[in-house]
């Protein structure tokens, strides 16, 4: 059976768990920490980082795009939460990696809070530029769109990366962007998390100690 390596208040791992739900595949989740199972992380992904996915050979994935390449792979063109060619896969490749750039941005603010003694004021500043205008250009994307998720009636994985990386901003620092001010993020972030698959796959944001 395939193991899911890491804790859901990841983003990354977080949008991995809901697609492994989404698709109903059978595995086991192993809630490792980066800080405290580090040790036990490198056992199977020697950089120690997470998301990790065992497959059922033992091999190892490493990285969330490419767990949900070999995801989508399994489930078929039929089932699968990226389109497989053309406009549409380009557009929400884009979309998901604004997301996952936004989150990681924010991860990157935690690190620099909670690792360094004295946090650099200009990593820090160049970090927060840069979430704010990520969030302003997607805000005004998903404005102009009417249909429920970002490319129609159903989810696919850029909703997904969308919803894990607004939540987790939320929640690791509140008040960085005021969710007055993105109505249509707000609204589209609210209705994925009130999906089966979020409600199950979630874990509320403790910083490391």
């Amino acid at each position: 059976m395939m193991i899911l390596i890491g804790q859901f208040d990841s983003p990354f791992v977080r949008r991995v768990g809901i697609a492994l739900a989404l698709y109903d595949m059978r595995h086991e989740h192993y809630p490792w920490s980066t800080f405290g199972d580090g040790a036990r992380i490198a056992a199977y992904n020697p950089l120690r980082r997470v998301p990790t996915l065992v497959l059922d050979d033992g091999t190892a994935l490493i990285e969330s795009n490419a767990i949900l390449d070999h995801l989508d792979e399994q489930v078929g063109e039929a089932r699968a939460l990226f389109p497989r060619g053309g406009p549409a896969r380009r557009e929400a490749l884009r979309v998901a990696a604004l997301a996952s750039g936004l989150a990681d941005k924010a991860v990157s603010l935690v690190y620099e809070r909670v690792l360094h003694a004295e946090p650099s004021a200009a990593w820090i500043e160049r970090c927060r530029t840069q979430i704010n205008e990520v969030v302003r250009l997607i805000e005004a994307e998903r404005a102009a769109r009417a249909t429920p998720y970002w490319q129609g009636e159903a989810i696919g994985h850029a909703d997904i990366m969308l919803a894990c990386a607004l939540r987790f901003l939320g929640e690791a620092h509140p008040g960085l962007v005021d969710a007055a001010t993105i109505p249509a993020l707000t609204a589209h972030c609210a209705r994925c998390e009130a999906l089966p698959a979020f409600v199950a796959v979630r874990q509320v944001f403790v910083p490391p100690a």
